[in-house]
């Protein structure tokens, strides 16, 4: 029996060559890898086994030396002055028309195509009133551009839209993503002074797609159940998630905003819902807390949090990802992120009765039950969507 040595040497050149470029790849990426694993083993420990989130009161509440100015009024909060408001999109100070749903979209003011294109679909009041009889209550939420150069021209733009839709609500703040806590915060201040009676308040981003036939029939469903419209927010749900340390990381947070490894639980700003009484309280809430933490979302977790409100799940809220094109899942989409620029034919395809045909009755529920799962159930498919959706 004869050993060819130089194939084994080729073979040994080749393991050798293998090994050293997985160890430089560990190597040049192991601090990143490290430091994500090391930040969710706490935050998971802290979420699941210290489980609790008492500092948030006495760290973020604002002290009573700066809760109350020389008239009483209350300074904790920054109150910007409008620039575009509509106090009577409900009804009037102090509400007046029966309001099914108040829908926040979160707005940059340059984004004019992408508020169009929702007052074309999911956003158009006149639908939702006239094929789904509700009466569902639309306003895009907006601050100041924030490039100097560009400001007043995009603004004169903004008074123009607004003349002819009557649905912008602007503040006087710059609109960056450092301030979209301050835009959360015009959400549910507006809301509890001009729109009190709305059942429920939605809030959204304005590049996400809303099957708004699909969220009026759960919302009438919640109005049936037994607990009604009380103590609900509903989204997709982030649970015991750590903040990111990563200083060029889009959502970094330092250690002197928010040093404790984990956040509460909250659900992603793309898209959720509250009930009314859930909205009065996040809007005491703000009046107590500091909104230095600039992620809103997690901020509206916070806020929740010092209320004792905790956020239900629903399958069908996506998160930051987009869900899958296909009619098996528009039967029973609520919202799915990332539509900038395709909201218009997905409105037309996700809202055409064929869909509603195509799943009914036993084949057509297997049919669509298969699809679901071989859409949904994919490895490593994550932040839309869960695999439990599938079975539905």
């Amino acid at each position: 029996m004869f050993m060819n040595f130089r194939r084994i040497h080729k073979c040994q050149c080749v393991r050798l060559l293998t090994t050293g470029l997985v160890l430089c790849m560990v190597m040049v990426c192991w601090e990143e890898l490290d430091h994500h694993v090391v930040s969710h083993m706490r935050s998971y420990t802290y979420r699941y086994l210290v489980n609790s989130y008492d500092f948030l009161n006495s760290s973020f509440a604002i002290t009573s030396k700066h809760q109350h100015g020389k008239d009483g009024a209350d300074v904790g909060v920054v109150n910007y002055p409008y620039l575009i408001n509509h106090p009577g999109k409900c009804g009037g100070v102090g509400g007046g028309d029966d309001v099914l749903l108040l829908l926040f979209v979160k707005s940059s003011p340059e984004n004019f195509e992408r508020r169009q294109a929702i007052r074309d679909t999911w956003g158009n009041e006149s639908f939702a009133w006239s094929e789904l009889g509700a009466n569902v209550r639309v306003v895009f939420a907006l601050g100041v551009h924030p490039d100097v150069g560009r400001r007043s021209g995009v603004q004169r733009a903004l008074l123009r839209e607004d003349q002819s839709y009557r649905d912008l609500i602007q503040q006087d703040f710059l609109d960056t993503f450092h301030n979209l806590t301050t835009k959360l915060i015009l959400q549910f201040h507006w809301g509890h002074e001009y729109c009190p009676q709305a059942r429920f308040l939605m809030s959204a981003d304005d590049d996400i797609f809303v099957h708004m036939p699909n969220l009026v029939t759960y919302l009438r469903q919640l109005l049936s159940s037994q607990s009604g419209d009380k103590d609900l927010w509903v989204g997709h749900v982030h649970r015991g998630a750590p903040p990111i340390r990563r200083k060029e990381s889009k959502y970094h947070v330092p250690d002197d905003l928010y040093p404790w490894p984990s956040y509460p639980d909250y659900t992603a700003g793309a898209g959720y819902v509250v009930s009314g009484d859930v909205a009065a309280k996040i809007y005491h809430a703000t009046l107590v807390l500091n909104s230095s933490m600039y992620i809103d979302d997690v901020f509206m977790g916070i806020c929740a949090k010092a209320m004792g409100v905790s956020p239900q799940g629903h399958v069908y809220f996506s998160g930051e990802g987009k869900a899958p094109y296909h009619p098996c899942i528009y039967d029973h989409m609520i919202t799915s992120h990332g539509h900038a620029t395709d909201v218009r034919l997905l409105w037309q395809e996700a809202t055409d009765p064929a869909v509603y045909h195509r799943s009914r009755g036993f084949m057509g529920n297997l049919y669509c039950t298969a699809v679901r799962v071989m859409l949904l159930c994919r490895p490593y498919y994550q932040n839309t969507y869960s695999c439990m959706a599938a079975f539905t």
